[in-house]
């Protein structure tokens, strides 16, 4: 494994929730696998007034508590000694001259050869302005070390925000400097998509519309919206999961073989099947386009509330807490293959997964069964039961040839002597050695945009497009299985609805 240059991380919104359950903990896990450079520091930036030492013992508890080692307590003490920290306001310009300051400070310390990460752990209202005045500040030159920018999501609201977003940090940093972080890609199972398809002979001669009859992707979870009523209320599913997350997995899915393993030409392919998306007119997004919001229900005897009862949330809010959409790529591969992918909220299980269906037997032999179970499937488990899975016929043990879908089934937790990093952590490491394979590039994200912008343009300007409700704990509104138009063909359910009522209703 490479070991990073030395250089400072410099976390902005260090007082948050990221910082503490995921950024600081994975930082640590790193220590931990040895893959931390000697130099190397962290500094913290946010408007709390705190001294190094109280900030210290904040990511202490953080570890300890959100880590998932447990190593000795003296390994943690070891570590939380080269974590700093700095107060600032992050609007204001002036202020920025404290973190130039403490970097000066920090490099003398620490060897860092003036090589910075700046993560920007904040609201999405400060992707623009800390970038400029970091820039101002020279604290984009890379005449003397590198400096690296990671952006959390959402990368804009909508496309005309996302292009203005991208033309305003490359006022300052370039392409090669920006990394857009997308958790999804740093997950074992989803980088694992490519060496599915492309280092095995078996797979790849089939991955194409003379094979396959469609291509599920579905991101389910089972929580509400846990008291980010304010903050959903302004994203919602579509933008929130499947301009993003599931896009990208879309991406990794149906991009033709790189040339190499090269992170420019796996995000040149990926780009272009972002181009290639047949893009849905308003006209045809109350046909292509599934939206819905979780209603009061009973789960196991709990009464569970409805969206709009959620704080923060309108009481006549339109925000879709389900979103289904069916769609084509348009190029010699996938021509005339349907795509459809789905993310929720409040429904039964949390997963995360692909299915690739195939087509059937053109002459089926035996004693017909049901259609769809006669299609054999291949399941990439994302989340949280990390594998793959393939279902195919065999026949039942007797006289005659029943047959009866079996299942090959591999769980990651099988490689027990294995570790297996966490998102965050693997996607860290990528940037501290440069590598951006796994980062969304500037034009991809546009490209994401482009065919998302018309379905939320339809939604705001037509008020004829119906939300449907969902109860909570069941798989989204009914009307979602119109959406794919053989009769014996639907969604996959992973487990059954937990509502005590199954009833549908329109909202």
């Amino acid at each position: 494994m490479i070991i990073p240059d030395n250089h400072i991380l410099v976390i902005f919104g260090a007082s948050g929730d990221l910082t503490k359950r995921k950024l600081i903990p994975e930082v640590f896990n790193l220590k931990l696998q040895n893959l931390l450079p000697k130099g190397f520091a962290i500094l913290g930036v946010s408007r709390t007034e705190i001294s190094d030492e109280d900030f210290r013992q904040e990511m202490k508890s953080a570890i300890k508590k959100f880590g998932n080692n447990k190593p000795d307590e003296s390994i943690i003490d070891e570590f939380v000694k080269s974590i700093y920290y700095t107060s600032i306001n992050t609007k204001e310009f002036d202020d920025y001259k404290k973190i130039k300051d403490r970097l000066i400070q920090l490099d003398k310390i620490h060897n860092s050869n003036e090589n910075y990460i700046f993560y920007l752990s904040t609201p999405p209202s400060l992707y623009g302005i800390i970038p400029r005045n970091l820039g101002k500040h020279g604290l984009n030159d890379q005449s003397v070390g590198w400096k690296k920018l990671i952006v959390e999501k959402p990368f804009g609201y909508n496309l005309k925000s996302a292009v203005e977003l991208n033309k305003i940090i490359k006022e300052y940093f370039l392409e090669d400097q920006i990394y857009r972080i997308d958790h999804y890609l740093g997950k074992e199972t989803v980088q694992n998509v490519l060496v599915t398809r492309f280092a095995n002979g078996i797979f790849e001669p089939l991955w194409n519309r003379n094979y396959i009859h469609h291509i599920e992707v579905t991101s389910a979870e089972s929580i509400g919206v846990e008291g980010r009523g304010g903050y959903y209320e302004g994203s919602g599913a579509l933008r929130d999961m499947i301009q993003n997350h599931l896009l990208q997995l879309v991406g990794l899915v149906a991009m033709e073989a790189p040339s190499s393993f090269d992170s420019n030409a796996v995000r040149n392919e990926t780009l272009k099947v972002f181009e290639s998306l047949r893009p849905i007119n308003k006209e045809n997004v109350a046909e292509q386009v599934i939206r819905g919001q979780y209603i009061s229900s009973k789960i196991k005897g709990e009464e569970i509330k409805g969206y709009r009862e959620e704080e923060g949330v309108n009481p006549e809010s339109k925000t879709e807490t389900f979103a289904a959409v069916k769609f084509y790529i348009d190029n010699w591969r996938w021509g005339g293959v349907p795509f459809y992918i789905r993310s929720g909220k409040r429904l039964p299980t949390r997963v995360s997964e692909i299915v690739v269906h195939f087509k059937e037997t053109p002459h089926y032999l035996f004693a017909k069964r049901n259609q769809m179970e006669g299609c054999n499937q291949l399941v990439i488990r994302i989340q949280p039961d990390e594998g793959i899975l393939l279902k195919f016929g065999m026949k039942v043990p007797g006289a005659g040839f029943k047959v009866q879908n079996v299942n090959m089934d591999f769980h990651y937790s099988d490689l027990s002597n294995a570790y297996i990093p966490t998102a965050y952590e693997r996607l860290i490491l990528d940037c501290m050695i440069g590598d951006s394979t796994l980062y969304a590039r500037g034009d991809a994200v546009e490209a994401a945009w482009k065919f998302i912008d018309p379905i939320l343009q339809a939604w705001e300007e037509d008020k004829s497009i119906k939300i449907f409700g969902y109860p909570a704990g069941t798989w989204g509104p009914e009307k979602a299985d119109d959406l794919i138009e053989e009769g014996y063909i639907t969604w996959r359910y992973p487990c059954k609805n937990l509502s005590d009522d199954g009833n549908y209703c329109e909202l």
